[in-house]
């Protein structure tokens, strides 16, 4: 089974649900590209970082150390979402995977590709709205606007950028996928 990145449900609100995000670890993928090109360019190199392409040469999707000791290992499952958030210039993306809990800086193994980089998100406040649907940059940008609006509403202050997230396999029929959009707000 997949592990989901955790939160926890501070309120309800018309249109969306305020959570609080604890501090966790994304191997990360600055990408050049359209919004739909973007995900499946970071793929290869962020999966190839889980499937062995680290420093220590061992895949996380499968066993990874729980601890710095040698040979303490467990099963361990790619976390969902994968993230998408716009860059800082036009047709720039950062394409986020969210690492399992289990993992701290200390244990998680360094990136062979130079391209991909392990970064703590800090703990954080953050209005998120669920939806199934295909994954184009309409549907995304049309859930972005209405959290948007219904955050502004609730008389909440939006503190960063609008994250997409992505929580199906690309083979899972596009009605059934679960996608959100999620926008950090002031504490």
């Amino acid at each position: 089974m997949t592990e989901q990145q955790p939160y926890r449900v501070v309120s309800r609100h018309p249109g969306f649900e305020l959570r609080r995000y604890p501090a966790h670890l994304v191997a990360e993928m600055q990408i050049q590209a359209s919004f739909t090109r973007a995900p499946i360019e970071a793929f290869r190199p962020l999966a190839a970082y889980l499937g062995g392409a680290n420093r220590v040469r061992q895949p996380l999707g499968t066993a990874a150390p729980t601890t710095p000791a040698a040979g303490n290992s467990e099963r361990i499952a790619m976390t969902v979402p994968v993230i998408q958030v716009e860059g800082e210039r036009p047709g720039a993306y950062l394409i986020q995977f969210v690492m399992p809990v289990a993992f701290t800086t200390d244990i998680l193994p360094e990136p062979v590709d130079p391209r991909v980089r392990i970064r703590e998100v800090p703990a954080q406040l953050a209005a998120a709205m669920r939806f199934s649907g295909r994954w184009t940059e309409q549907a995304f940008s049309q859930r972005g606007t209405m959290l948007g609006r219904s955050v502004t509403a609730a008389g909440l202050q939006p503190t960063g950028a609008i994250r997409y997230a992505r929580f199906d396999l690309p083979w899972k029929p596009w009605f059934l996928r679960r996608n959100e959009v999620v926008l950090p707000v002031v504490e």
